[in-house]
């Protein structure tokens, strides 16, 4: 199975360019390529996140926060550091439309922003909860995936002429950043929650942009 690509940093900031000015939610669209690229989060996490995985009582971003057990997609709790910028500055324009747009919000205005600190970080475009597709194999082993959302992160990467782009895409790309960053492979191992060192090997390995750049910076 071939491993998802490499998107580079010209093109996320074209695929954001390109998500502020189409689609029906831009501004929530900007702010889910961000959190995607900035964390390595799959889409099925990205779609349990709650406001109080982003948000602090008083409202400030809670910079190191966790990727909950209970929706990590192995189970475990991992490191969920929102300290990217831009991705914050996104988040934060997406808060402010859900609430001027009365979705997810709570009469106690001066708690969590005046957002349910229970309810999603994310909605769908008419402001209802992100739904989940039960799937039963053979072996009658349950699972469930969230394909509205996963599907949206598909088309913001089609639109913008990125072949083969989706949440893998994102997922793999922030751990190649990382790894071309000098991050150590435990460190990144921590960060995506993959099981093992061999795992994260794999996920930077065949990094083909790698070389071009360190030598670009020789001279």
């Amino acid at each position: 199975m071939s491993k998802p690509p490499i998107i580079e940093p010209n093109q996320i900031r074209h695929a954001l360019k390109v998500a502020a000015v189409t689609g029906q939610n831009p501004i929530r669209d900007v702010a889910l390529l961000t959190v995607f690229y900035s964390t390595g989060l799959t889409s099925n996490e990205v779609a349990k996140l709650l406001v109080s995985d982003y948000l602090t009582d008083s409202g400030k971003v809670r910079v190191d926060s966790e990727v909950r057990a209970e929706i990590a997609f192995n189970g475990k709790a991992r490191p969920l550091i929102w300290a990217n910028a831009k991705a914050c500055a996104a988040i934060d324009d997406y808060l402010a439309y859900r609430l001027a747009a009365r979705h997810g919000v709570t009469a106690r205005r001066a708690a969590f922003r005046g957002l349910d600190q229970d309810g999603p970080l994310f909605f769908t475009g008419d402001g209802a909860p992100f739904v989940f597709t039960k799937r039963v194999t053979g072996t009658g082993a349950v699972s469930y995936s969230c394909e509205s959302l996963t599907e949206i992160v598909r088309r913001l990467h089609q639109q913008a002429g990125i072949e083969n782009g989706n949440a893998s895409a994102a997922r793999r790309t922030f751990a190649v950043r990382l790894h071309r960053d000098g991050r150590s492979l435990k460190v990144i191992q921590k960060l995506i929650g993959v099981s093992s060192l061999s795992a994260v090997k794999n996920q930077v390995e065949g990094d083909a942009v790698r070389l071009s750049t360190i030598v670009s910076g020789v001279i």
